[in-house]
């Protein structure tokens, strides 16, 4: 998927691609060397544009109070968005943001959201939902290769 300005040519075959990376290493597993669950389907995910700019003494972000918009993009492969929600809490409460609209289920669809940024750190996340109900988990479930990371974006601001 990331070399596919190099892609020459395309081959049709009657059978389920079995070439190295979907036979034995694109999966799920617990332990390195067992077989797992293959991976069919990219995980729902939401990311956003981090407000104010980026702080690398603290790897946080410094913003001014006041209203700022919050923006980002949520997709779920196959599947479409439903929900896209927002903290800005560290996760102790959710708020829903606005979905723009879905051009196709394949698309990325845009949200955005008002913040009332007030002065101090804040935790800003961002979860999305799509269509079949799969909510983007607060904390990255393991496995040996680390693959379908979706775990909720968290970005530490500071108001001033």
């Amino acid at each position: 998927m990331a070399s596919v300005k190099w892609l020459e040519t395309i081959e049709a075959i009657g059978n389920k691609f079995q070439g190295y990376q979907m036979a034995t290493s694109y999966r799920y597993t617990q332990v390195k060397g067992e077989p797992g669950e293959p991976v069919s389907l990219i995980r729902v995910r939401a990311l956003m544009v981090p407000p104010g700019i980026p702080d690398t003494a603290t790897r946080g972000r410094l913003a001014t109070s006041g209203r700022q918009l919050l923006t980002g993009r949520a997709w779920a492969g196959r599947l479409g968005i439903s929900r896209v929600e927002v903290s800005v809490d560290g996760g102790s409460s959710w708020s829903d943001a606005e979905l723009g609209e879905q051009s196709s289920t394949f698309a990325w669809r845009p949200w955005s959201f008002d913040w009332d940024a007030v002065p101090g750190w804040h935790t800003l996340s961002v979860r999305a939902t799509d269509t079949a109900e799969n909510v983007q988990p607060l904390e990255q479930f393991w496995n040996a290769q680390g693959m379908g990371n979706n775990m909720a974006q968290q970005v530490r601001v500071l108001v001033e």
